[in-house]
């Protein structure tokens, strides 16, 4: 399963790489954005990064679900913590978000066998 966030991973940092030496100011404005919104401010990286997670998933982006999560996992979020959001992120966005529900999962699972 390690491999599952491998080549995520991977191929996150290939093509953001790839994004950023195209020059576009426009793209590079709103990575800079992304990278400023989720520091640690009035909340903590944490609670911005559990909130991220939540909008993730009920606008049914994976490649986004997957990035919170494992910043999550490394901010020290728990199982429960994860589910707890997933669950108020399955509430808000419906019976259209389980599917991405399944695939949080096991991409937890990974992030927890990694570890």
């Amino acid at each position: 399963m390690a491999d599952l966030i491998q080549e995520f991973n991977d191929y996150r940092s290939k093509m953001n790489e790839k994004l950023l030496a195209d020059k576009n100011k426009i793209v590079k404005r709103i990575f800079n954005l992304d990278t400023n919104a989720y520091a640690a401010g009035a909340l903590d990286v944490k609670t911005k990064e559990l909130l991220g997670l939540v909008a993730s998933a009920v606008l049914r982006c994976d490649d986004c679900i997957k990035y919170h999560l494992e910043t999550s996992y490394k901010e020290g979020v728990t199982r429960e913590e994860m589910m707890e959001a997933m669950g108020i992120a399955t509430l808000v966005g419906g019976t259209i978000v389980v599917p991405h529900l399944r695939r949080a999962y096991e991409f937890w699972e990974a992030l927890e066998e990694q570890h």
